[in-house]
């Protein structure tokens, strides 16, 4: 699968790159958690981050004039555990300079083809996150109405969503797509959900026909989620506004203390070419390659044998 990849890339003249795996800051998302580590260099000792995504310094690559990349290296994401989940795990993460979204999903879907091209995966489907999520829960992903939604979820089976997600549109949205709306996802095929609601991308700019949208898509093959992609916000003080409002979220989660990444603003403000990218969860794919079960299956040393 690796020499695949990286043979899809060498073909497109897209450079492989390494990015440190230990820095001063992390991103600030609210749903996802990190690993940190003491750095010791006396007098002092310093906080640092393991990366839960390469995607900051692969910006800042961008930024310097790298042109397309690639990487695939190792991601850690703290608190996630189970059949699809490794704390530690393996990522592919590319960027393509000059390319817009629609270009982003031809590339994916070839290169997915490729990798599946002796199993019966059958075409891609390509459908809006509004239209994917009317169809299934009859509800509007673009306007918030927490009455609507709350009698929804009881009607599902799913009321504890009342006291988990509060009034938090955002959190609505990703714990009902999570349980009525994946499950039917990509079967047999790849599936590109496209066109997110603005309060679920910090990283995607803004459909410029509909301001509720962004530039996202994620991709489902049988009801997994493999990966989620974006076309790129280049514009640091909205990049810097979003940061900011994660971390009041985080704040007042009482979620631990995160660090901005000054650096990635700093590069927005240099100047990010016009690109696109992608990341693709690479233990997950190779357990749909390999018809397995469980994350466990195609790990050497999952964390319970590390």
């Amino acid at each position: 699968m690796l020499a695949d990849i990286r043979q899809f890339f060498a073909e497109r003249s897209v450079l492989e790159v390494e990015t440190p795996l230990l820095s001063h800051s992390i991103g600030t998302d609210p749903q996802l958690e990190f690993f940190t580590t003491e750095y010791c260099l006396p007098p002092r000792r310093q906080t640092l981050f393991l990366q839960t995504s390469p995607e900051f310094a692969m910006k800042r690559l961008l930024a310097a004039g790298s042109g397309s990349i690639y990487q695939i290296g190792k991601a850690f994401r703290n608190g996630e555990s189970g059949r699809f989940h490794n704390p530690e795990f393996t990522m592919l993460e590319w960027y393509r300079v000059g390319f817009t979204l629609p270009q982003l999903m031809d590339e994916i879907a070839d290169l997915i083809g490729g990798l599946f091209s002796d199993l019966p995966l059958q075409e891609t489907q390509r459908v809006s996150y509004q239209d994917v999520f009317v169809s299934l829960t009859g509800l509007d992903s673009l306007v918030f109405s927490y009455r609507d939604y709350c009698a929804f979820a009881e009607d599902a089976g799913l009321s504890e969503a009342v006291d988990i997600c509060g009034h938090d549109h955002a959190v609505w949205l990703d714990f009902i797509f999570t349980h009525k709306v994946q499950p039917h996802l990509g079967k047999n095929a790849l599936c590109m959900v496209y066109g997110y609601p603005a309060c679920q991308s910090s990283l995607a700019r803004i459909n410029e026909r509909c301001a509720q949208i962004t530039e996202r898509v994620e991709l489902f093959i049988n009801g997994v989620e493999l990966g989620n992609g974006y076309h790129e916000l280049a514009d640091a003080a909205e990049q810097n506004r979003r940061f900011d409002k994660e971390l009041a979220v985080r704040q007042q989660r009482k979620l631990p203390v995160t660090v901005k990444d000054q650096h990635l603003i700093a590069a927005l403000e240099s100047g990010l070419p016009e690109c696109s990218g992608m990341a693709i969860g690479l233990d997950r794919l190779l357990m749909l390659l390999s018809d397995s079960e469980s994350i466990d299956d195609v790990l050497s040393f999952s964390i319970h044998r590390a």
